[in-house]
């Protein structure tokens, strides 16, 4: 039975829109701020179904594999191409997917072991987007969104129901918009959006289109 709302299929599509819309307005219009503001809908869009993606996946393994591949893939062409070290949004849901795993691990085993993994990803993910960068700085190495961007679905993935993946979700990204930029303020009108989630994937499993 389809419920009233947006499908998770229908806002990936409204976050790859406004992210070729973004992209468009960096490339060939990078004085007009609209295109960048537009675009600020997209990032949190993702993160959300991310999270989600977690929840209904019968195999966390099988997905992060699958982001990683899609990941490592275009970094390479990336890097062929503009010998450029700069670590794209795929390769920061995939360090999100493997510590919403390790959550997940923690969360089933409730163990002390178990949830020093989480701590240690967290550690590992920290010093990838904040230390590292800076090790390296004679080149353009860091990663989209740093290492708020990262924790973002691991964040909304431990909120109980939609309402408090909201809050988690909201806080996050007035958290970005003060680490990062203000003009990330305007990903905030994704939460009316993403409130709009109706929690079903959609008529067809879109997966590899995405």
């Amino acid at each position: 039975m389809t419920k009233k709302g947006l499908t998770g299929n229908q806002l990936k599509l409204i976050a790859m829109i406004t992210m070729t819309v973004d992209h468009i307005g960096l490339a060939l219009f990078p004085q007009l701020v609209l295109f960048r503001i537009i675009g600020r809908v997209s990032f949190p869009i993702f993160a959300f179904m991310i999270a989600e993606g977690c929840v209904h996946t019968k195999s966390i393994r099988r997905y992060w594999g699958t982001l990683s591949a899609v990941a490592a893939l275009c970094q390479i062409v990336n890097f062929a191409a503009l010998g450029s070290l700069y670590q794209c949004i795929l390769v920061t849901f995939s360090m999100s997917v493997a510590l919403i795993f390790l959550l997940k691990i923690a969360k089933e085993k409730k163990t002390a072991m178990a949830w020093a993994a989480v701590a240690c990803g967290i550690a590992l993910a920290f010093f990838i987007t904040e230390v590292l960068p800076g090790l390296l700085a004679h080149t353009d190495f860091s990663v989209d969104y740093g290492f708020l961007g990262v924790m973002l679905p691991p964040v909304v993935y431990c909120g109980k129901g939609k309402v408090q993946k909201l809050g988690y979700e909201l806080a996050m990204l007035l958290a970005l918009s003060v680490c990062l930029d203000k003009i990330q303020l305007w990903a905030l009108l994704s939460l009316p959006l993403l409130a709009l989630y109706n929690g079903q994937i959609g008529k067809r499993n879109m997966k590899y289109f995405f």
